[in-house]
């Protein structure tokens, strides 16, 4: 498959996977050490780990795709990629900050390639899941990976034996109520939920089979755009709540597939306007 400059993308996503792996070192160098932590919001963290981490990747990737814009989640950068825009890399340097300032584990990098309209190269790291951390990849058309092993959504085809999952945004005022709405609804139907804290490694999760669902509103392009596509190559289905197709900005429904009308369903405009 050819890349968005023309090289060959497999070329590519691997020089993007080893460099998204080094930066995991930096999360793993700083796992033992105070964090220095500062507010963004009332609830909203950033350390000196997302800074570092966020401009080692700059750094890094710069010379893979020379000319490529930066959308990444402290420095903010280009504009919401669009259908017409040229590539860009999409970082989330710590997904999970909260998880991290507290040493649970759930931490992970997302980096995505936008071009022509959509996301082509996705990769997501967890550096402190195992002994040698967990990374999943995918380039479009090329499917899923996990530390190099193919990965495929789980066959769950009824809510009652699926694992769902959700996330919380940082500002509830006047969003408590479809959040808990939602809760209603999926909690009783399924299997269990679950609450992991890192958007870009729920998704992961679905790309490989451990969850079976994952839906979030108010996320932005950097929480999401590799899980995106990890969820796709791996066989699985991205769309908004309603099952319309997904564009940054929505609400998010991720699936395996096989559950995705009966958890339209239960999420569509009637279990909150979204």
């Amino acid at each position: 498959m050819e890349g968005p400059d023309g090289r060959d993308a497999a070329a590519l996503l691997e020089s993007c996977v080893r460099v998204v792996r080094e930066s995991g070192a930096i999360v793993r160098r700083h796992w033992d050490a105070p964090s220095h932590v500062r507010h963004k919001g009332a609830v909203d963290l950033v350390t000196e780990t997302d800074l570092a981490v966020e401009v080692f990747l700059k750094e890094r990737l710069a010379p893979l795709l020379p000319g490529a814009a930066f959308l990444a989640e402290e420095s903010g950068g280009a504009a919401m990629p669009g259908a017409g825009d040229g590539p860009c890399w999409i970082i989330d340097p710590v997904d999970g900050t909260t998880n991290f300032v507290h040493r649970i584990p759930q931490v992970s990098t997302s980096v995505a390639l936008w071009a022509a309209g959509e996301v082509r190269l996705g990769v997501v790291n967890a550096p402190m899941l195992g002994s040698d951390g967990e990374c999943f990849w995918a380039a479009r058309g090329s499917g899923a990976f996990l530390n190099g092993r193919r990965v495929t959504v789980s066959g769950a085809a009824a809510l009652q034996d699926a694992l769902a999952c959700t996330g919380f945004p940082y500002e509830l005022e006047g969003r408590l109520p479809v959040i808990l709405e939602r809760l209603r609804r999926v909690l009783p139907a399924t299997q269990g939920m679950r609450r992991l804290g890192s958007a870009a490694l729920d998704l992961a999760f679905v790309a490989c089979g451990r969850l079976d669902v994952f839906y979030e509103e108010w996320l932005k392009p950097w929480d999401l755009a590799a899980g995106w596509l990890l969820v796709e190559e791996a066989g699985g289905r991205v769309s908004g709540l309603d099952g319309a197709p997904f564009r940054f900005g929505d609400a998010l429904l991720a699936t395996n597939g096989r559950l995705h009308p009966a958890m339209t369903e239960l999420l569509g405009p009637t279990a909150g306007g979204a």
